[in-house]
Order: C-alpha cells, then sequence, then structure tokens
C-alpha cells in the first residue's frame, strides 16, 4: 500500500476489489442512514467518545476501542479506511479514528480524502442498507508513547523547544470560549501556556469538495508559528478530532516529530493545579 494516510475514491474502489477492507462512517447515526458508501459500518463513537490521559482513562479508552474495532471485523488482515462526511466540516472525526487506531497498534488505517462529499460529488453509488458485520478478536498491541502523551508530558514540554500548537476556533483561543460545546463547557477558558496557534481549518483549501492543501502550502502555513520539518509538535484541540485533522495534515507534509495530547482542554481545564494563560493573546 501508499505509505500515504490519504486515499481518493478511485484507490478506495481499487483497495476493495483486491483486498479486505473495512469502511468505516465517522458519521452520525443518521447521517448514516441517509446514505453511505456501500458496505460501510457506522461508528460514531469515534468522535464522541471524551478521553483523558490517566492510566486509568488510558485503559478505559483501550478497551473500549478494541471492543468497537473488533465488533465491525476488524481483524489485522483489513484495512480499516475511514471517512466523515468532508475534512472541514466533520470535525476531524475520520482522522480521529486514524489516530485511535494507529495508537491501539492497527497497522493498516487509511483516510478517504474529502469523506463522502467526494464520494459522491464523483459519482460512486450510495447505499441505505444498514451493515452488520461479524464480529472478530481485534488485535490490540502496547503502543507506548509513539503518538499519544499525557499532561505530565505537556507539563515537562512547557518552556522547551517543543512546540504547542493549540489548532482550536478562534473563540477557543482568545479565551472567550471554553469548548465547542459550550463557552462554559468547562470550568477555565485559555490555553496552555506559551502555546501557538494555527486553527484546523488553514489546513485545507475550500472549494466543492474541500481537500488538504500541498505539502508546500502546510510547511508555509507551519512556517507563521515556527515549526519546521523537523520541529517536536505536541498538538492539542478540546478533545483530540480538530488536532488529529491536522495531526494528518503535518505527517503527509513530512513533519514526522508530531504526538498529541489527546485529553486535550477538556482534561486540561479541569484541573485547577495545571497552569493556563487567559485573556487575549499578547
Amino acid at each position: 500500500m501508499s505509505d500515504s494516510i490519504l486515499v481518493n475514491t478511485a484507490h478506495l474502489e481499487s483497495l476493495i476489489a483486491s483486498e479486505p477492507v473495512v469502511i468505516v462512517d465517522t458519521r452520525s447515526p443518521e447521517a448514516y442512514e441517509q446514505g453511505h458508501i456501500p458496505g460501510a459500518v457506522n461508528i460514531h463513537d469515534i468522535f464522541t467518545f471524551l478521553a483523558t490521559s490517566t492510566p486509568e482513562g488510558l485503559d478505559e479508552l483501550k478497551g473500549k476501542f478494541a471492543e468497537v474495532f473488533g465488533a465491525v471485523g476488524l481483524s489485522g488482515a483489513e484495512t480499516a479506511v475511514l471517512y466523515e462526511d468532508a475534512m472541514d466540516t466533520g470535525f476531524g472525526q475520520s482522522c480521529r479514528g486514524y489516530f485511535l487506531l494507529s495508537y491501539l497498534g492497527y497497522d493498516k488505517v487509511k483516510i478517504l480524502h474529502g469523506g463522502f462529499q467526494a464520494w459522491k460529488a464523483e459519482g460512486y453509488k450510495v447505499s441505505l442498507e444498514t451493515v452488520t458485520p461479524t464480529a472478530v478478536e481485534f488485535p490490540l498491541k502496547d503502543t507506548g508513547s509513539e503518538l499519544m502523551i499525557d499532561k505530565d508530558a505537556v507539563l515537562a514540554a512547557l518552556g522547551t523547544d517543543t512546540v504547542l500548537l493549540d489548532v482550536r476556533d478562534v473563540d477557543e483561543w482568545i479565551a472567550e470560549s471554553s469548548s465547542p460545546y459550550g463557552k462554559d463547557f468547562c470550568p477555565r477558558k485559555g490555553r496552555l501556556p506559551g502555546a501557538v496557534w494555527i486553527e484546523w481549518y488553514r489546513m485545507m483549501k475550500p472549494g466543492i469538495v474541500p481537500l488538504f492543501k500541498s505539502t508546500e502550502e502546510i510547511l508555509a502555513e507551519c512556517l507563521t508559528a515556527g515549526i519546521k520539518k523537523d520541529t517536536p509538535v505536541y498538538l492539542y484541540c478540546f478533545k483530540g478530532a480538530r488536532a488529529s485533522n491536522t495531526l494528518v495534515a503535518l505527517k503527509e507534509a513530512g513533519i514526522e516529530n508530531v504526538k498529541m495530547y489527546f485529553g486535550s482542554w477538556n482534561e486540561w481545564s479541569r484541573d485547577p493545579e495545571l497552569p493556563i494563560e487567559e485573556g487575549f493573546p499578547a
């Protein structure tokens, strides 16, 4: 398979014809019922599950998604191909699925570039049939911290050369809102001390079917925040979805030293002992 995380519709069609594939629709059950890629299974928990980076929280995350992914037939032999509605409207749902599967040690993971909108725009068939998969045992592996970091690692990175990249929406960055769930959903508004900001939307080009920008364009966006190809980057947002979108964009552009604080602001803001920056950025 290609080293790229992303596949287009033609590539997905060839994958389906040549090897075992499990297509995962990460949208809401209601959207799935109104039409989906033929053969796709629906896992909206990929987007909705809120995780913490404590040992107990990570154990819960592993157990939850080993069960969920096994239930849809991912045994290790199949390539998982995830999609959302579009790259700029699903808040990184498919990319969050890529992150979760990679964290759990699953090797064969792809994302449909352009999502369901690309599939429809290119004239492929849409199905209304609900798929009933055959459950298997998911091959859970111990991945360590190759992709995932906890709040202690973030604390240790404060004031170092590691770039803390905040990709939340502007109202969260300037501490007007605590989350996409509501302005006061979290007890504190603000950002990680010393964090830099690139709103996640900036990694994509708008259009009939929004897609990630080119490698050169993404690298140029990153330079505005002092990020080069060899810069160590810790990503965060509210719950690791928009940051997963950015993680995929950075990795596709060749920025390899990228890790995710998956607990993100939802976890950090709830611990009053953890430092934050408040107010409008200086």
